[in-house]
């Protein structure tokens, strides 16, 4: 016998504590009987109440307690094998790392925001393997494809916008990183979802984009931050907060430059989605396109499929406290 939730041994408190409560309401009737009769008259007091059948409720009532939190423990004996099948995509996530992902359009900044983001949009994944990129004037991949989502989560964490130490935004590098990623597998069941302000100073992301249609990968893309833009905080050398300027010593202010993510979009037959306050998208984009692309077997094997066996002892404490409720305290007349 095994159990599938032997997290309800807790409630084994809570049985405890019903045996405290029961010993104390007997202790305290019986101090009670004691305080307005005197100790010879008591029998003749309580001569229509039948201790034992009292007790005996007492019991019952206990017993179907216990059943229940085993029941709650659900135990589990007997199995028939069944065949068990893993499903699921690749799932390739670029995040620009580059210094306008400060900007605090979108609190509290664009780049943390699209970590609590990817952090939420994991959760959902049952089965896909997943990857990330960093990418700023070059890109690097972080965590190759896994389906170790822990792993994924750590290298997630670990993103800032000293990661790439090369300024700049090349948006084709994160997409030729991420063919290299899917190197190797099928021509098809690839995704790559592309997280930026769109802003692009290497060039050549359009190129990009082609090639990697041409591979089957779908390329789902977030803007992040507003057309308007924003000025880029950052601190210097005393600590003091101030705002990234340019060689010329003006102040820089990134905008979301959403044409050339929706045209990258559209070549991969993926989709565009601007981050907003309350919706970041990652989640519209796997409910809405993900989560009904077709799926490759990645593997599958025979398990152990147990038989469920908590309805015996729930049923078993149904009956004893409705026998109870039958249980009556008083003597029987003769």
């Amino acid at each position: 016998m095994r159990f599938g939730n032997i997290n309800a041994l807790y409630l084994v408190w809570l049985l405890l504590g019903l045996a405290v409560f029961y010993i104390i309401v007997f202790k305290k009737q019986k101090e009670i009987m004691m305080r307005f009769a005197d100790k010879e008259l008591i029998p003749d007091l309580t001569k229509s109440l039948d201790t034992a059948k009292k007790k005996i409720k007492v019991i019952i009532i206990f017993i179907a307690s216990v059943l229940i939190v085993f029941s709650f423990m659900r135990p589990q004996w007997g199995f028939k094998w069944q065949k068990l099948e893993r499903k699921g995509l690749d799932i390739i996530i670029a995040v620009d790392t580059s210094k306008s992902m400060l900007a605090e359009d979108v609190l509290p900044n664009r780049l943390e925001r699209a970590k609590l983001a990817i952090n939420d949009f994991v959760r959902h994944l049952h089965g896909d393997r997943i990857g990330l990129i960093a990418f700023a004037g070059t890109a690097f991949i972080q965590c190759p494809l896994t389906a170790d989502y822990g792993g994924f989560l750590i290298s997630l964490n670990s993103l800032s916008v000293n990661t790439i130490p090369r300024p700049g935004t090349s948006i084709s590098s994160a997409i030729q990183q991420a063919l290299k990623g899917y190197r190797g597998g099928f021509n098809k069941y690839k995704v790559l979802i592309l997280i930026t302000d769109g802003e692009d100073h290497e060039g050549g992301p359009i190129e990009a984009a082609k090639e990697a249609g041409k591979e089957g990968v779908k390329i789902f893309c977030i803007g992040i931050g507003t057309p308007q833009g924003d000025l880029i905080p950052v601190t210097d050398a005393q600590g003091n907060k101030t705002y990234l300027k340019d060689k010329d010593g003006n102040v820089v202010k990134t905008k979301l430059d959403e044409t050339t993510l929706q045209k990258i979009a559209l070549i991969t037959g993926g989709s565009y989605v601007r981050s907003g306050a309350t919706e970041f998208g990652l989640n519209l984009i796997y409910k809405n396109k993900i989560s009904k692309m077709q799926k490759r077997k990645i593997k599958s094997k025979m398990a152990k499929q147990y038989e469920e066996r908590f309805q015996l002892p729930l049923f078993i404490a149904f009956l004893l406290l409705l026998g109870e409720f039958f249980i009556s305290e008083h003597r029987d007349r003769k």
